[in-house]
């Protein structure tokens, strides 16, 4: 399944496999996780397992997290975009749509969470035709609560993640 959409800084395609590197950067890196459950990629076979996994949800989904290029550099700076979770209960929700990003370090304070994510809203409602949209971040994660309310996301509430023993914040968006 092929992706590209690009914003002003920004183009947004679908993973391949020879984007192991730049993952592997990305999620061996312990303050990218401090807000995931702090649990950083030790091998690039991780990084490669969850390539496989993002292009196996294309196939069976028709979406998943597109990487992020950096158009100045052409370098590969994170993910972004939407993915349909059904893996598991996430605030009461076993089957919905959520939008979410995830930048290597020094790629952070730049606003690409919120360009990304802006096109990422804007894909799920005129192209998927979504009624709703939805979004996690760790609740002392204030960067990412801008962000998320940046791209147009409300805050709805607070709530507990036993699987990955995180206190989240929950997050909504509705096409109207």
């Amino acid at each position: 399944m092929k992706f590209h959409i690009e914003t002003e800084r920004l183009i947004l395609r679908e993973f391949r496999k020879t984007d192991l590197r730049g993952m592997f950067e990305l999620d061996s890196d312990p303050e990218v996780h401090k807000y995931l459950g702090n649990k950083p990629v030790k091998t690039k076979e991780e990084s490669i397992k969850i390539i496989e996994s993002v292009l196996n949800q294309y196939q069976e989904r028709g979406i998943g997290r597109w990487v992020a290029i950096e158009k100045s550099s052409g370098d590969f700076i994170g993910w972004s975009g939407l993915r349909l979770n059904t893996e598991y209960n996430m605030n009461g929700f076993t089957k919905y749509y959520d939008v979410g990003y995830r930048f290597i370090k020094k790629y952070w304070g730049k606003g690409y969470a919120t360009e990304s994510g802006k096109a990422a809203v804007d894909y799920a409602f005129n192209i998927l035709k979504l009624t709703e949209l939805y979004a996690t971040a760790e609740i002392e994660n204030q960067a990412s609560h801008k962000a998320l309310l940046k791209i147009g996301l409300e805050y709805v509430e607070d709530f507990y993640f036993e699987e990955d023993e995180l206190n989240l914040s929950w997050y909504k968006i509705e096409n109207k």
